[in-house]
């Protein structure tokens, strides 16, 4: 059989037709997720910009792991709160509503684009000039709404809507005024510009240059918090990736102070003793067994506060053996009765792989001048402000739930996963390693199984099981919400496989608009 090329899941066409044109071309899995990251910032623009922050887990052949870390920092300086242009919209799902803060003092220090310049010189073989070229043409020639973009829009109108820059971003040509509808074409010449002067000038025009500047004197004069002294100190952590031995699988994710991977973690390693294999999928014994291992892991980040004390090996001695068998007594012991975030996952034919989760937030509302760029919302965030809204450390990186991973199994394949989605991304992501390893679904069936979620006392399933496991479901998660479709709300774990033999496979998550492409 002939062994593949390369292999792109991400969460639009345009993005992973930017990972394959590079691929084609004779980049590496790095180039291909540097080209889908900006062609994401185009096609996917509110769940990915050049002004919102992220994280990328990359393994080159033959060497470990390494996790670089281009999230948000919080700005040296908190003004008081009565200053601060900060203010509160609901995005409605349908099932659930969320509520946001947006405005000014909602931007925290962003890190993509230091982030994509430190993997370019560290990973890449192409010119930068290269790399960006598919996302510049789409730019200029205009991307196709389709209706998933459509319905994230429509989620977060309210932002789109609070200033003629924001709308403008995502205006009907037909008609002004209004959010285009599917099938309609938005263009963003000015993004195109400003990647190509990005790519000439590098990173110190935004982090000590003109670019930059817009934003802060902004900031200043707007009620913002940012000032260029934030932005000049920004730096971007290569972090030793969490590591956990599950049933003789390696995971690697996302280290503290991110708040994703040690959940993750702890969720695997509680169901390390829960015979998960014996179970059939969608039974009782299957869901109630992964709901409650989420339901202890929920009650433990909020009696540990994980993410946020600043002590990171405290975070970590949940992970201890005598910690964690106490809380697996819990699950043996229960009777069983019968945001806007995008992700990028990568391989190519020399071995490496690269997993990429990118997020904006939902977006600030403003749009950096003459570059078509919004600005992240991450100071709005409720799920990474734990101690309330203009309560931030000062000059802190935000604790994060993104979770880029790899996982080597026993036999030897690799997985490269991750996925948006706030606080569902653990979830996602934990269902579906535990797909792959503990089921040995493919690639396809393991990102597409029906997902839960368990928060707040509240279980959300996606459909799939049958109504007397629902029934069972019920009696231990009172609180349960049965959703009739599958949804954005249960994140979107675009994923990619490289067998042991050097084959390529891959799933993009229908939820979020998936795309594969296979060479």
């Amino acid at each position: 059989m002939k062994q593949s090329e390369g292999v792109v899941a991400a969460g639009h066409e345009v993005t992973a037709n930017a990972a394959r044109e590079i691929l084609r071309a004779g980049g590496n899995a790095f180039d291909a997720a540097l080209a889908a990251l900006f062609a994401s910032c185009v096609a996917e623009p509110v769940l990915a910009s050049l002004g919102g922050g992220g994280f990328l887990m990359a393994q080159s052949k033959g060497e470990k792991p390494k996790l670089y870390d281009f999230f948000v920092q919080t700005p040296h300086h908190r003004p008081p709160e009565e200053d601060v242009d900060f203010y509160p919209i609901v995005a409605d799902f349908g099932t659930v509503q969320q509520e946001f803060h947006i405005g000014m003092g909602s931007i925290a220090t962003p890190g993509v684009i230091k982030g994509a310049f430190h993997i370019h010189q560290d990973l890449c073989k192409l010119p930068l000039k290269e790399i960006i070229q598919p996302a510049c043409e789409a730019a200029r020639n205009g991307v196709r709404i389709n209706r998933f973009q459509h319905h994230i829009a429509d989620l977060v109108s309210p932002i789109i809507k609070s200033s003629p820059e924001a709308l403008h971003l995502h205006e009907s040509l037909q008609h002004p005024g209004t959010i285009a509808l599917p099938d309609e074409i938005i263009a963003n010449p000015a993004m195109a510009d400003a990647f190509e002067i990005l790519s000439h000038e590098g990173e110190a025009l935004f982090y000590q240059g003109e670019m930059g500047r817009l934003l802060t004197d902004t900031c200043r004069d707007q009620g913002g918090c940012l000032s260029p002294f934030d932005l000049e100190s920004y730096k971007v952590e290569r972090r030793k990736p969490l590591t956990l031995n599950y049933r003789q699988s390696y995971l690697f994710t996302n280290p503290p102070p991110s708040v994703g991977g040690i959940l993750i973690a702890f969720t695997l390693s509680l169901l390390e003793t829960a015979d998960l294999g014996s179970c059939a999928v969608n039974s009782s014994d299957h869901l109630q067994r992964i709901a409650h291992a989420m339901k202890l892991t929920h009650e433990l980040r909020n009696a540990r506060a994980i993410g946020v004390s600043t002590n990171l090996d405290a975070d970590l001695e949940i992970l201890d053996n005598e910690f964690l068998s106490s809380y697996r007594d819990i699950l043996s012991n229960h009777k069983t009765f019968s945001r806007g975030t995008t992700q990028i996952s990568t391989a190519d034919r020399w071995g490496n792989m690269a997993s990429m989760t990118i997020s904006n937030g939902e977006g600030s509302g403003y749009v950096l001048p003459g570059c078509g760029i919004m600005l992240n919302n991450m100071l709005g965030e409720e799920d990474i402000n734990p101690h309330g809204f203009h309560q931030w450390p000062l000059n802190r990186r935000i604790a994060s739930m993104m979770s880029p991973s790899l996982m080597i199994s026993k036999r030897g394949d690799v997985i490269a996963t991750g996925s948006g989605g706030s606080n569902r991304i653990r979830s996602a992501i934990m269902q579906v390693l535990v797909n792959l390893i503990d089921f040995d679904m493919t690639i396809e069936k393991a990102v597409e199984q029906p997902r839960m979620h368990f928060e707040n006392d509240l279980l959300n399933i996606e459909p799939g099981p049958a109504d007397s496991v629902i029934t069972a479901l019920r009696s231990q998660f009172p609180q349960l919400n049965a959703w009739s479709d599958k949804s954005i709300f249960f994140g979107g774990a675009h994923s990619v496989m490289r067998q042991k033999n050097g084959q390529l496979s891959g799933a993009g998550d229908s939820r979020r608009g998936g795309i594969c492409y296979l060479l």
